[in-house]
């Protein structure tokens, strides 16, 4: 199983294409995935997109599936339909790791040039890099979030 931690930088090139860090591409050589096929999409709650192990993709869509009845309900068909708009699939170059993003996602999340791509365990994020600044939660917010996180026990 693979699990991404940290952050790392990178550069969009002229043809849309990124070189996964080192970091991560190490990450999957761990978790036995080298090599392995990836699901990229828009992040639905924050300006950024989400890059799944196609396992870990598997998993997490399967459970929203279970939640919802496309066949029945008008609002859970639109839903999966919208969640699933703009998924793609991706394998990295063998070589160097150079993850082909497809323009529509790039112009989505606003990335340009420089980016972060930062480990959030089952997926990585990537992140226009003054967005991500701009996005991050002070210090304080940081403490208020866990305090109100520790007292839903």
């Amino acid at each position: 199983m693979v699990r991404f931690f940290g952050k790392a930088s990178g550069k969009v090139d002229d043809k849309g294409r990124l070189v996964l860090p080192a970091i991560f591409r190490d990450a999957m050589v761990r978790g036995g995935s080298e090599g392995m096929t990836l699901v990229l999409k828009k992040n639905i709650q924050q300006p950024c997109l989400d890059l799944f192990p196609a396992e870990e993709w598997d998993r997490r869509s399967g459970l929203i599936l279970d939640k919802i009845d496309t066949e029945l309900s008008t609002e859970d068909a639109l839903f999966w339909t919208k969640y699933n708009d703009g998924v793609f699939t991706i394998v990295p170059d063998t070589k160097l790791g150079r993850l082909n993003i497809p323009s529509e996602l790039l112009e989505s999340a606003g990335i340009t040039k420089e980016v972060v791509f930062g480990g959030v365990g089952y997926k990585l994020q990537i992140w226009d890099a003054d967005t991500y600044k701009a996005n991050l939660l002070s210090d304080q917010d940081f403490k208020d979030a866990a305090s109100k996180l520790s007292a839903r026990k």
